[in-house]
């Protein structure tokens, strides 16, 4: 049994050999979906996948790690722990559920410590039907120049700007206004895409190979960097359905929020990553949770994010500036105490066996 800190890890590449070394320990068929591009440090990227279950399983449950790349630290290591967790799969293989583990949704954000795809896209709003108009976000255009200031740091003035902007139109607007999903500025924070991404045509591509057979499907997806360090927010992962969420209150507890009610602590948004289960496993009954673990203020967390897209549109910056920026984003997205790590692997293996318990009752 592997240790609760030893399961996390401080590189992709470290972490993607525990998963394999795991997965492989636990005799599980892995299946690797390789990335076009190297990793930031020439190392090779992919999604991989294995199952603890057979095929023909009635009840999946999926879980995600990574879905925005940098926030992968703690996905994994969940994935990791559970892999070596004999009791979590002796549980799921007595109530008759099959666990898909998919590992790095975006191992190039991963690897190169940022949210986004190697297309600049954020994959929790790229999945949307293309053929059709997008959705657009009016809002963000009167923060984009706000948010990406010519200079980093911001210059006082430009803080100010920014202060004002929230000041007439409240945080509750500017957090949507920001966060949302836009599909405009290709440059900006949040953007959606003008075609599906790798890794949302490679997700569609893993759940239509698994998740045929199966009649009840769940997905925990672990997400950080909103809310108070440490807690997991339990928030719904599907359309905006009334059954599916008493459903997913039902497993996993009437704290669960919703974006769809204002509960969240997440804004509304468009083009999320769920939508390949409805399409790629229609025959499914599918219930969703994304469980958000907060680490730092959001203030600390939304400028991480903004230095990150700021040093991408500035490759020319100075390393030492660079190396700053890094490591801010790991910090504002992985906290990498003992701590922390506990608390971390204790809800989210609550979560998985309430979502066991729940499929098959």
């Amino acid at each position: 049994m592997i240790g609760v800190v030893d399961a996390f890890s401080t590189s992709y590449a470290t972490a993607r050999v525990k998963f394999l070394e795991a997965a492989a320990r636990a005799g599980l068929v892995i299946e690797s979906h390789r990335h076009p591009l190297p990793g930031r440090d020439g190392e090779e990227l992919a999604m991989d996948v294995a199952l603890d279950g057979t095929s023909d399983a009635r009840h999946l449950l999926v879980v995600t790690s990574a879905c925005h790349g940098v926030e992968g630290y703690c996905g994994s290591g969940v994935q990791v722990f559970a892999l070596h967790d004999e009791e979590w799969r002796d549980k799921a293989r007595a109530h008759g559920v099959a666990v898909l583990y998919i590992h790095a949704l975006n191992p190039h954000g991963f690897s190169f410590d940022r949210r986004v795809t190697q297309e600049n896209v954020d994959l929790n709003r790229n999945f949307h039907d293309f053929t059709k108009p997008l959705p657009a976000n009016e809002r963000y255009r009167g923060v984009h120049g706000l948010l990406l200031p010519a200079h980093w740091p911001p210059k006082p003035e430009d803080e100010a700007a920014m202060a004002a902007y929230i000041a007439e139109h409240g945080a509750t607007i500017f957090q949507a206004a920001v966060s949302g999903g836009q599909h405009e500025y290709a440059d900006g924070l949040f953007f959606g895409g003008s075609a599906p991404t790798w890794s949302n045509t490679e997700l569609r591509r893993v759940l239509h190979t698994h998740g045929q057979r199966a009649q009840r499907i769940a997905w925990i997806d672990i997400h950080t960097g909103l809310g108070p360090s440490g807690i997991g927010e339990r928030i719904f992962a599907s359309r905006d359905d009334a059954t599916a969420l008493r459903r997913a209150r039902a497993w996993w507890g009437d704290k669960v929020t919703s974006i769809y009610d204002g509960s969240s602590t997440s804004a509304l948004l468009t083009g999320m990553a769920f939508d390949a289960f409805y399409s790629a496993c229609p025959q499914a009954e599918y219930t969703g949770l994304a469980m958000e673990y907060g680490t730092l203020p959001f203030d600390e967390v939304s400028l991480a994010l903004r230095a990150d897209h700021w040093l991408h549109l500035h490759p020319e910056a100075p390393a030492e500036l660079a190396e700053q920026i890094h490591a801010q984003m790991r910090a504002a997205f992985y906290t990498d105490t003992d701590a922390w790590k506990g608390q971390v692997i204790s809800q989210a293996r609550q979560a998985m066996f309430q979502a066991v318990q729940g499929m098959a009752g």
